[in-house]
Order: C-alpha cells, then sequence, then structure tokens
C-alpha cells in the first residue's frame, strides 16, 4: 500500500461537504475542518476545498509532521488505522495509543523495553514495533496491534458520547466507519 493509497483512503472515509450542527469543527470538506484549511492559505468557501490541497494537507499534517511514515514503512495496514484515528482523533492521541498498545503488548518487559508514552513517533517507538513483530510474527503482531488501536478509539469515541450527548450523533458512524474499518 502506498502512502497515496493511505490517503485515498482517508478522503473516502471522510467523504465531501459537510457541516454537521453537533460537530464542534463546523464545516469541512474532505475530512479538514475550516480552521485548517485557513492555517494553510485556504480563503474561499469550505464546499469548494480543493481535494488536492486536503491531500497535501493530510501528508504533512498525519503522516509526515506526526512521524507515521515510519509505521507505514513497517507495516502499512497498521499505519492505516494509526492515521486514521489520527485524523479522526488528533495525531498526538493516535501515537499516544500506538506507543501505550506497544507499552502492554512486551509481557511487562520481557519481549521488548518500555517505551516513552509522549505522543511523540520516533525511534525508540518504531525499534519497539519491530521488536514486537519479531517477536510475535508479522501477522499476529499486526492482528494484537489493530485490535488494541480499535479498543482504544472505541473507548474514545464512547467516552466523547457518554460526556457529550450531541456525540452520540456520530457514534453509529464512527462504529460503522472508524473502528475497525482502517
Amino acid at each position: 500500500m502506498t502512502i497515496d493509497q493511505l490517503i485515498d483512503g482517508i478522503l473516502a472515509r471522510e467523504g465531501d461537504y459537510v457541516d454537521h450542527p453537533s460537530d464542534p469543527g463546523g464545516a469541512t470538506r474532505y475530512g479538514i475542518t475550516q480552521r485548517v484549511a485557513r492555517a494553510h492559505g485556504y480563503g474561499g468557501s469550505m464546499r469548494d476545498f480543493p481535494i488536492e490541497q486536503a491531500r497535501a494537507i493530510y501528508r504533512e499534517l498525519y503522516l509526515e509532521k506526526p512521524g507515521f511514515l515510519g509505521i507505514a514503512e513497517i507495516d502499512p495496514q497498521v499505519a492505516e488505522e494509526v492515521i486514521d484515528s489520527g485524523v479522526n482523533a488528533g495525531p498526538k492521541r493516535a501515537a499516544l495509543w500506538f506507543q501505550q498498545a506497544l507499552n502492554v503488548l512486551n509481557r511487562r518487559g520481557q519481549d521488548y523495553a518500555d517505551i516513552g508514552e509522549d505522543g511523540a513517533i520516533g525511534p525508540a517507538t518504531l525499534g519497539a514495533f519491530r521488536a514486537l513483530r519479531r517477536r510475535r510474527g508479522e501477522t499476529k503482531a499486526r492482528q494484537l496491534m489493530l485490535k488494541a488501536l480499535n479498543g482504544l478509539q472505541f473507548s474514545h469515541y464512547f467516552s466523547l458520547a457518554r460526556g457529550n450527548a450531541k456525540f452520540e450523533d456520530f457514534m453509529p458512524g464512527w462504529l460503522d466507519n472508524r473502528v475497525g474499518a482502517a
């Protein structure tokens, strides 16, 4: 899976123009909020926001900047889940979930040392992911990581909906299109 294919998947899940009254992000197109579009120099209507600018923003903010390209080089399927979580819940939170999952999958440090849980993907995090794959095998490591990430993602959405009824509007879509969908 290429980086462009990862971005295409995000675009497909995010859809076109949306301005849902319960969404604190306001008007979006391709999942890019007006605030983010403006920060990247776009001044027009979000209904007209160009897909190529969305692609560039996804590459910069949701792949390169948080270090998710390193995950993609190791396992594109796990990267797809981390990136998708980052798009929907914030890249730092997605990176933190990835680190937390690595730390609870290391059998109390028997398989590899705990890593810092700082939401920054770097050499130590990527090394731990490689160690998990060596210890469990590529397929089993992927399965374990995807289950862990989806559980953390679900817990986040559940907490949002329980804490603020307006987020209940999104729960069916989150479960259908986010948890386990990437």
